[in-house]
């Protein structure tokens, strides 16, 4: 632990692991039915996002027809998600219940780690989907195939590592649980834990921020250009003078319609995410910075109740992708259904000859122009 009364020299002795309570820090905890109330809910999370993410894995391994490279990568954000809510969130919420770590200094160390590396994999998917989109929608290019995607999956999953290992090996504070229910980044003056933090911070939040916020305004500004050209062209139509060329324009013109009304839906969906990203990790990035720059903010009393508000926003994320799928998706609502056993089925089953054409496989075997969402 990172004791507020420490020195400089003394907070180098606590770069190594040792055990601390609750009652050492001096910290406030939050009332007994907060914290209670913020463990069920995790508990509910955890319960929540294992199966919405499961069931997106479990799609795209199922159906060869639907490992595009955009399902690909939903994939693999569901994975990581699920790694998250395995490797982290059941500790914190028994030391949320508890207030004390029961799992081992050591254990504490690897725990951050594997946050922070669960955290950076779904973060670098959800930057690479959005330049994809940027690619077929701005600048009209789909040069993103099931093999390059594959590729780039396993480049980010070694960046990951790469950036969040140093916190394991001892490069920056870790605080064991004390002044927060799982273990986090604490106070330090060293210039080289500092200039980690921000690095991770930086690498977590601000630049995909930055780039996914530069995309999306780039589709927004795309999308409205096209649906004006859209509109003045079908107005300067006369129905009564068509010809033949002309009625072959008019279908042209409906299909762009039609496929720019697709591309807007599934804009939209990918907006609904980048929301959920910037809502739940805005708080945490500078909770983060303040953590390790500000040593009042750090020994604060609330701090303990700070902390356990915004650890629990930041894993609300984790369950948010499923929920929204299930709800923009109608696809994977029907995949969903026909997953579940019979006995658990709500709902009649569709009849045989209907459900041929409404297979889950159509949403998510995706053309050079279309995506999984």
């Amino acid at each position: 632990m990172m004791s507020c009364n420490s020195t400089s020299i003394e907070t180098f002795e606590y770069l190594l692991p040792n055990g601390s309570n609750a009652s050492d820090s001096g910290a406030t905890m939050p009332p007994a039915p907060l914290r209670v109330c913020l463990a069920v809910i995790m508990m509910l999370m955890i319960v929540v996002g294992l199966l919405g993410n499961a069931v997106v894995c479990i799609i795209v391994y199922q159906r060869p027809a639907m490992r595009s490279a955009i399902n690909l990568l939903l994939a693999t954000l569901a994975f990581s998600d699920i790694m998250l809510s395995l490797c982290c969130m059941p500790f914190t919420a028994v030391t949320l219940i508890t207030v004390h770590w029961h799992f081992g200094d050591y254990f504490c160390r690897l725990s951050a780690t594997l946050y922070w590396f669960f955290v950076l994999e779904g973060v670098a998917i959800l930057l690479i989907i959005s330049v994809d989109r940027f690619l077929i929608i701005v600048q009209r290019q789909d040069k993103l195939n099931p093999r390059r995607a594959k590729v780039i999956i396993a480049v980010s999953w070694a960046l990951s590592f790469c950036v969040s290992a140093p916190s394991l090996a001892g490069w920056t504070i870790v605080e064991v649980p004390a002044r927060a229910p799982q273990c986090v980044l604490g106070y330090t003056e060293f210039p080289a834990g500092r200039a980690y933090v921000v690095m991770l911070v930086v690498a977590v939040f601000f630049v995909p921020f930055s780039v996914m916020l530069c995309s999306y305004l780039c589709i927004l500004h795309t999308f409205r250009k096209n649906a004006t050209r859209v509109h003045n062209q079908s107005d300067s139509l006369d129905l009564r003078q068509l010809t033949r060329a002309g009625l072959r324009r008019l279908q042209r013109q409906q299909q762009v319609s039609l496929d720019l009304s697709f591309k807007t839906k599934a804009f939209t969906t990918i907006l609904i995410l980048f929301v959920g990203f910037s809502l739940c990790w805005l708080p945490h990035s500078v909770y983060s910075l303040l953590s390790v720059f500000s040593r009042r903010f750090y020994c604060s009393p609330s701090f303990y109740t700070t902390s356990s508000c915004i650890l629990w926003l930041s894993y609300v994320k984790s369950v948010f992708n499923p929920v929204v799928y299930c709800w923009r998706i109608k696809k994977f609502r029907e995949a969903c259904i026909e997953l579940l056993p019979q006995t658990f089925q709500i709902l009649p089953r569709v009849p045989e000859r209907i459900r041929r054409r409404i297979q889950p496989s159509t949403v998510y075997a995706c053309n050079e122009n279309q995506s999984a969402v």
